[in-house]
């Protein structure tokens, strides 16, 4: 399979201004939440890259990607009808063909030399199929996340058949549909932000927004829960975490996320031991 499209989706009310949030990345350079996200993108091979914004915002957007903005295609979501119709925007750009998908206010710092974005398309090329990356997420933080229950698929560590996918289930649910064998007692596997998608999900999208209740809002999880009886689907653990920069201090934590992991460590690490010594005085 094939990966050389991408979108990334950033028309939600709540979302459309947190990729223009500029921080440090970790080569010290001053960047914008989405040219850090692009840079991502394009690291692991993809050649097209398409981004669904609120009708209006392709001027901002295209100018806070950088130098590569001149690269980016764009499509508008109209109307808010749920993530899931975000993502069907983008289906005159997509095709036929796979494509990764990213959401805008998502940070991604990996914990080896590979992206995040390149460790996922290593493995869906491998498998030939689609795969969303996850993250072990205590049970505090499910009203966040999509989360999905399976079992390990063959040898390769981190890597499970997906079964069923409940999005922002509560603790109980959780408990009785999306338990998974070897995970720390409490935790479930969360969507990471991340997937590598195959034709058949936007299929299932459109079908999904011309249903009875479709104007209640068209759901990714709900889809992605038809699409894992229909095809072989996995999840995928990645080496890396992923830092919701739209929650309380997220901007925050992910800033100092990928200070730790750049150049300038030392003198970021100081500079927060100097902090909590003052406070403890």
């Amino acid at each position: 399979m094939d990966i050389k499209k991408a979108v990334i989706t950033a028309a939600g009310a709540h979302q459309r201004t947190l990729p223009l949030q500029s921080l440090v990345d970790r080569d010290g350079t001053s960047k914008t939440a989405l040219q850090i996200v692009v840079e991502e993108v394009f690291a692991a091979g993809i050649e097209d890259l398409c981004v669904v914004v609120h009708p209006g915002d392709e001027t901002a957007y295209r100018e806070a990607a950088g130098a590569h903005g001149g690269r980016l295609h764009f499509t508008e979501q109209q109307e808010p009808r749920g993530y899931g119709h975000a993502v069907l925007c983008a289906r005159g750009f997509t095709g036929e063909d796979p494509f990764l998908l990213l959401v805008g206010d998502h940070l991604y710092v990996s914990r080896e030399a590979k992206t995040c974005a390149q460790q996922l398309v290593e493995v869906a090329r491998a498998e030939g199929c689609s795969v969303s990356a996850v993250q072990a997420t205590h049970e505090s933080k499910l009203p966040y996340f999509g989360a999905v229950g399976g079992r390990l698929d063959g040898a390769r560590r981190g890597l499970y058949r997906v079964d069923s996918v409940v999005e922002k289930p509560t603790p109980t649910e959780a408990e009785q549909r999306l338990l998974v064998p070897g995970l720390r007692a409490g935790h479930y596997l969360c969507f990471f932000g991340m997937h590598v998608l195959t034709r058949g999900l936007m299929g299932i999208l459109a079908e999904r927004l011309s249903g009875a209740g479709a104007a209640e809002g068209v759901s990714l999880s709900a889809a992605l829960a038809v699409l894992a009886g229909q095809e072989r689907y996995l999840a995928v653990e990645l080496r890396g975490r992923r830092f919701d920069i739209g929650i309380a201090y997220g901007l925050l934590t992910a800033q100092l996320a990928l200070a730790l992991e750049g150049r300038d460590r030392d003198e970021v690490l100081a500079s927060l031991l100097e902090l909590v010594a003052e406070r403890r005085r």
